[in-house]
């Protein structure tokens, strides 16, 4: 299945999945150690893609998949060093600066249609979208952004869209686990937090998968940037 055209204001899940997530992780990250709010929220993440492989696994572009795969695991590894390396008393300002990016990247790529132009059949645009999606998700579980400027730069449809991002950070966070092991991110404590959330996690893809494409994108877009905007400046000045 090749990338599919868009056609209309309804085909931008890119709205809800990157402003959500950056939500998530900022959120995280206020109520607990930054540093470990990334481990807290890998198995979050991981049940979440469980849920939306089964729930679309129809609609994924292995192609795609492959072609960022290849980038994404270099991303990684670099995102693995920057998090041992960077001390944690200041890593709640690194990841700060990293959800303010990359918010930024999403809010100029819609603002400026003629990124999309420039950069939609760059043969370089996998590989800087797959590692910029590895480094970013390693250090912040942040890759959402980076895939929605790949994805919509390819004209991706809204189903192909969270098929394809279903598989992708399934994988890549299968691969971050034994990553965040080795820096001691996941512990039991985050673990059993972690099951406490699973039915609420279960109700949030069920109440998400039924009302995608149904609801107005841009108030309730709006909304979650601003709410990310805040907790990200938070961790900046804090």
């Amino acid at each position: 299945m090749g990338p599919c055209r868009l056609r209309g204001p309804l085909h931008r899940p890119d709205k809800i999945g990157a402003g959500f997530g950056l939500l998530i992780v900022s959120l995280m990250a206020m109520i607990m150690p930054a540093k470990e709010s990334t481990g807290t929220v890998l198995p979050m993440l991981l049940t979440a893609d469980l849920m939306a492989v089964w729930g679309f696994r129809h609609h994924a572009n292995w192609k795609e998949i492959r072609a960022l795969l290849p980038a994404t695991f270099p991303g990684l590894i670099a995102g693995w060093w920057f998090l041992n390396a960077v001390p944690a008393k200041v890593f709640g300002h690194v990841l700060g600066w990293m959800i303010l990016v990359m918010m930024a990247l999403v809010v100029w790529q819609r603002l400026d249609r003629r990124v999309l132009a420039a950069v939609m059949s760059h043969p370089a645009l996998a590989s800087f979208s797959g590692f910029l999606a590895g480094l970013s998700t390693m250090m912040a579980n942040a890759g959402g952004p980076a895939m929605t400027f790949h994805l919509l730069a390819r004209r991706f449809d809204k189903m192909s869209y969270v098929g394809t991002c279903a598989w992708f950070f399934f994988i890549t966070n299968m691969i971050k686990v034994p990553f965040s092991l080795s820096l001691g991110l996941i512990s039991r404590s985050s673990l059993l937090l972690d099951l406490w959330l699973i039915p609420v996690i279960g109700v949030g893809f069920l109440l998400g998968k039924a009302l995608l494409g149904k609801i107005p994108q841009g108030p309730f877009d709006l909304i979650l940037l601003i709410m990310s905007l805040a907790a990200a400046l938070k961790l900046v000045i804090s």
